[in-house]
């Protein structure tokens, strides 16, 4: 990416003291700090080039302030900060709040690239990623160029930029970077996946949301925000920030909130969406929802959704497997409504995605059974990939084998309640690695088994625990017979593993495509 043109400090320091964030700037020789230029916004030392602008961030284990002389010797013409860094001779502007100021400050610094873009904001526990995908399909069908900044990829100007980083929502000066690279590429929209993480620590904030979506809301990343009311808020400041705001006068289509009306939180959000100037849009099996579905045909292509708005009344083609797809595409049907798009050019774009990486993908070399790989990493999503995948056992005659595990250094509290969803609908539950992290390997799967046991599987009968990943796919797969179909969950799209020294090089599908080659499957397949 291009660096940004140089920019007067003044006018952050205006900005910082309009929005009441600035304390006190400190300055540091006879130059006024309100006449030196900015050519950059970085949180990290180590990025940091001549005309840096540095924001100290304090964490959860370093404290960016302890940098801040490193970032001042690479480059950085001055600092923004909680408190003062003595010994430092640059200007340091002092705030309430250092990560808004830091969002602020990345957005000034690329021209508040949003106010230019048509933005949908997607947020929820489960199916963020391919309601986002839904989005993206229906506004590139209908004419609108549009980025995406998301779980699996970042896109702009139709091109993948990747994510190795595995960051849904990057922090502030990334993620404003790339929204100025996507208006610089000629989109006209971004759909930009907005977690719980980057709504609490204000990397979103200065994002000028048109759309706010959301998919659900169930129990996840409680070790980050410490309680589920504080995860549930962490999400509603998407809809408090969706309602009318400054910005590009050409953006006619207004601020709406579309919300799951089978999701009981949607009282709340609507609520709050309202009281910010934004119109709500429901979706969902509930009767009264805005956008709901009428019927629903599943084949071996996917699905096929008759879907009813208050402008039209049509058959919806989804390239997608799982019924719980139905709901993401009532959520993008939502979002097109919102947006007053064309229906028939937004039917088409559904019908054109064919699926999302790492989300119900079949793998499949002449095995006589099915081997789907998906990224459910919670016991609701783990629950409804399991409910969806039994019919299709039950019709080859055979069971349900799942391979799942439990991320390290994150919520614990789901554990037991994994173990008790597998119990309940597989016949094998074969307990591996996800991302153990720092944590103990074998602690982590004990803890999921715990819920498997209480309900009445057995260690090495019906339950296996198997810290190594690909062992434990091939042990899944040599059980599994005719009729059964074979689920690999928690990792998805994902190409690295996160183990106790280091990330190290990963691919779900394709440790299966090998291992199915070993048991004699070689036939070319998806």
């Amino acid at each position: 990416m291009t660096r940004p043109t140089p920019h007067p400090l003044g006018a952050l320091i205006g900005l910082l003291e309009a929005r009441g964030r600035l304390r006190s700037v400190l300055s540091a020789g006879a130059a006024s700090p309100a006449d030196m230029s900015v050519r950059g916004v970085t949180m990290d030392s180590r990025s940091v080039a001549p005309g840096s602008l540095f924001v100290a961030v304090p964490g959860r284990h370093v404290d960016g302030h302890e940098f801040a002389p490193a970032a001042v010797a690479a480059g950085a013409v001055a600092l923004v900060g909680e408190r003062a860094v003595a010994g430092v001779a640059v200007p340091q502007l002092l705030v309430r709040g250092v990560r808004p100021a830091l969002a602020l400050a990345a957005a000034w610094v690329h021209d508040f690239p949003s106010t230019n873009l048509g933005v949908v904001g997607v947020t929820g526990t489960d199916g963020k990623t391919t309601t986002s995908y839904l989005v993206r399909g229906m506004l590139e069908a209908c004419g609108y160029p549009t980025g995406m900044i998301g779980t699996i990829d970042v896109v702009a100007g139709g091109q993948s930029l990747g994510n190795a980083a595995r960051t849904t929502t990057p922090e502030s000066p990334e993620l404003q970077a790339h929204l100025a690279a996507m208006l610089a590429a000629g989109d006209r929209f971004v759909v930009v996946e907005s977690t719980s993480h980057g709504l609490a620590a204000d990397r979103v904030a200065e994002i000028a949301y048109d759309v706010a979506v959301l998919t659900n809301v169930t129990s996840e990343h409680l070790e980050f925000h410490g309680n589920l009311e504080a995860y549930r808020a962490a999400k509603r400041r998407l809809f408090e920030w969706v309602g009318p705001s400054a910005g590009n006068p050409d953006k006619s289509w207004g601020k709406h909130a579309v919300l799951n009306l089978d999701d009981p939180i949607s009282v709340d959000y609507g609520r709050a969406a309202r009281d910010a100037g934004a119109t709500v849009i429901t979706y969902g099996a509930d009767p009264t929802a805005d956008v709901r579905p009428s019927t629903v045909r599943e084949d071996a292509a996917g699905m096929r959704v008759g879907i009813t708005t208050p402008r039209w009344r049509a058959d919806v083609t989804l390239r997608l497997a799982g019924r719980f797809n139905v709901h993401n595409a009532l959520a993008a049907v939502a979002a097109g409504e919102a947006l007053d798009l064309d229906p028939e050019k937004m039917r088409a774009g559904l019908a054109a995605v064919e699926g999302v990486p790492g989300r119900m993908q079949r793998v499949e070399a002449g095995q006589p059974f099915r081997v789907v790989v998906d990224f459910a990493h919670t016991a609701e999503s783990l629950a409804k990939v399991l409910d969806n995948l039994a019919p299709f056992a039950a019709a080859g005659g055979g069971g349900l084998i799942v391979v799942f595990g439990s991320a390290g250094d994150r919520d614990t509290q789901k554990r037991p309640d994994m173990g008790r969803v597998a119990a309940e609908r597989c016949r094998l539950i074969v307990i591996t690695d996800e991302d153990p992290r720092g944590e103990d390997r074998m602690a982590i799967l004990d803890e999921i088994a715990a819920g498997a046991e209480s309900r009445g599987r057995r260690r090495g009968q019906d339950l296996l625990l198997i810290a190594d990943r690909r062992e434990a796919i091939a042990r899944a797969l040599g059980a599994a017979g005719p009729g059964d179909v074979v689920l690999l969950t928690g990792k998805g799209h994902e190409k690295t593993m996160e183990m106790p020294d280091g990330a190290v090089p990963w691919d779900e599908a394709g440790v299966a495509r090998e291992v199915l080659a070993e048991l004699g499957y070689r036939h070319s397949g998806a």
